[in-house]
């Protein structure tokens, strides 16, 4: 019997997933549990496993991106041909309701129709035109001839991406570049907007796309139902809002309101992948919290003593796992800080989980180090080496990057004493880490001295907790730091 082979959900935040490669050849024989396919998410990349065993059948291209438990492809038994037409088990188009009115409806498609959509090579024979099957199903739905279009993907292929300037030069008769989706046909439309969709029993089909992401949202979802409420007729379904910025999962493309270049640019890198997600999260944190950061120095005598002679005995852990250390036990000691903001309040989450900043050349990873406070300063440096040798490798696992309750960031490596850094969303905390470096002190008789100090910087969310509860935080932290004694010995559970 044949089985649909979806975009897996790895995880909680997971949305949607783009495929990197795949590792295995049409109608290859494959078994359960072999690697089939590579896909990058928002955070990583990572293998997905057959769900089965028999022979493969791609539907999807490497480089098109797909909702959660789309199908890419199936699974088939001896003899078996991969069902024609059928629709995928969760993006299958809702049941169908009223027509949209015809001016909203796109025209007949030059391209192949929906349930023909997916290609299988990256190379057709015969002349026929390569495109990503997001990029043919986009095409498909707002009737853009792909003939016209110039791709930019590997081998001039057409991606979806190619299509955003398209999608604005709708035909003439249409209310807006793109429209609500035609009765039968596959609705485009993330996973969140389904979900909120299912929740306010709405169909999908009647949402209007979002013009710059091709794409229905949970916006304009949320836009939608609105306008009926306000409407109290629920007659016709509205156009989509115009949009101040893209909601792709991993994807950021300008706003048309944005400036042009004020000069003939050298280069252009799409806001997209890593990129993308770094700006879209960090505006979103920017905007949804009341940041404010407060710095404080803390002496490092006593950590670098202690750590000249690890090294001197074998191996020492970082300055910065020392910090970690420190302040895994700051947040025991100050549970407010280990807390996320929800529906009901303040949430004091009970378990220590802290991530750290790790730099890679095309953007920021934040692995986390799952039960911090029980681990001492040996087996929290080798963690967190194992960590970082995984982000700049890729080979990060989606465990490896989910739970974390608050965050560290160094930039003392390149001189910087304090910064602001940004929380990491659900936190309501960051602590970045400064350069270590010689200060001038006066010593009990009044000499002239030198001692070690590096700034700490701390970031928090001024509705969780006030600038007195955050100060004493960080002198806890500081105060740690001037007994390594301690940070070596393995806290509470956690």
């Amino acid at each position: 019997m044949a089985t649909e082979f979806l975009m897996p959900k790895l995880g909680l935040t997971m949305e949607e997933g783009t495929i990197t490669e795949w590792l295995v050849a049409d109608g290859d024989e494959v078994r359960s549990g072999a690697a089939l396919l590579v896909i990058e998410t928002d955070k990583t990349e990572t293998e997905v496993e057959s769900s089965g065993s028999g022979r493969i059948s791609i539907e999807a291209e490497a480089g098109a991106t797909f909702a959660c438990g789309e199908r890419i492809g199936w699974i088939l038994a001896d003899g078996e041909d991969a069902p024609s037409g059928t629709p995928s088990t969760t993006s299958a188009p809702p049941p169908a309701a009223a027509a949209a009115p015809e001016a909203a409806a796109p025209p007949a498609p030059t391209p192949a129709a929906p349930a023909t959509v997916a290609a299988t090579a990256a190379t057709l024979p015969g002349g026929r035109i390569i495109a990503s099957p997001m990029a043919k199903r986009l095409a498909s739905e707002r009737g853009i001839d792909l003939s016209t279009v110039a791709g930019t993907g590997p081998g001039g292929r057409i991606t979806s991406e190619d299509l955003e300037g398209v999608s604005a030069a709708a035909p003439a008769g249409t209310s807006s570049p793109v429209s609500v989706a035609a009765p039968g046909t596959h609705v485009p439309a993330t996973a969140a907007a389904r979900q909120l969709a299912d929740l306010l029993g709405v169909d999908v089909a009647h949402v209007s796309i979002e013009p710059t992401d091709g794409r229905i949202t949970r916006e304009t979802v949320a836009q939608y139902v609105r306008s009926m409420l306000d409407d109290r007729t629920g007659s016709a379904p509205v156009t989509a809002p115009e949009p101040a910025a893209p909601r792709a999962a991993g994807e950021t493309t300008a706003s048309p309101s944005l400036p042009a270049a004020l000069q003939p640019p050298t280069s252009v890198t799409p806001m997209r992948g890593m990129r993308g997600t770094i700006a879209k999260r960090m505006h979103e944190s920017l905007q949804s919290m009341a940041q404010l950061t407060l710095q404080m120095d803390a002496d490092l005598d006593a950590v670098v003593a202690d750590r000249d002679a690890r090294k001197a005995a074998g191996s020492a852990p970082g300055y910065t796992d020392y910090v970690i250390a420190a302040a895994a036990r700051a947040l025991q000691a100050h549970p407010y800080v280990n807390s996320q903001i929800t529906d009901d309040g303040l949430a004091l989450l009970p378990d220590v989980h802290v991530g750290m900043a790790v730099a890679l050349d095309d953007g920021l990873i934040v692995p986390v180090i799952q039960n911090t406070l029980g681990r001492d300063l040996t087996d929290l440096g080798t963690e967190t080496s194992r960590l970082a040798e995984a982000a700049r490798s890729g080979s990060l696992a989606l465990t490896d990057l989910e739970g974390g309750t608050f965050s560290v960031s160094t930039l003392g490596m390149f001189g910087v004493d304090g910064f602001t850094p940004v929380i990491n969303p659900p936190n309501t905390a960051i602590l970045g880490v400064g350069r270590l470096r010689d200060d001038l002190a006066l010593d009990a008789e009044g000499n002239v001295t030198t001692i070690k100090r590096m700034t700490l910087s701390l970031t928090w969310d001024h509705r969780a907790f006030d600038g007195a509860p955050a100060a004493e935080f960080c002198r806890t932290i500081c105060t740690l730091l001037a007994d390594p004694a301690a940070l070596d010995a393995a806290g509470g559970a956690s």
